[in-house]
């Protein structure tokens, strides 16, 4: 699903329109809308998540970043 931009409507909003038709499913259609809905977001997160880490790669490998222990880490956090 691709972001789009707001939309002007006089009625209800689109996000009202679906929790509304959401409670017109019955209750196992509601679950199964509830597993889809989780798993689409964890999908999302996983990519965001590969994309950071392959940012970070190429930041590493460009000689951006260097290699740090956790300690070295902590220590400039607390600081």
């Amino acid at each position: 699903m691709k972001d789009q931009p707001p939309t002007e409507t006089k009625g209800p909003s689109s996000f009202h329109v679906v929790v509304e038709a959401a409670d017109r499913l019955t209750e196992e259609e509601q679950e199964t809308l509830i597993e889809v809905l989780n798993r689409r977001l964890a999908d999302r997160r996983r990519a965001e998540l590969v994309t950071d880490i392959q940012e970070a790669q190429r930041e590493f490998e460009g000689g951006a970043l260097r290699p740090t222990t956790p300690d070295e880490i902590m220590k400039e956090i607390l600081s």
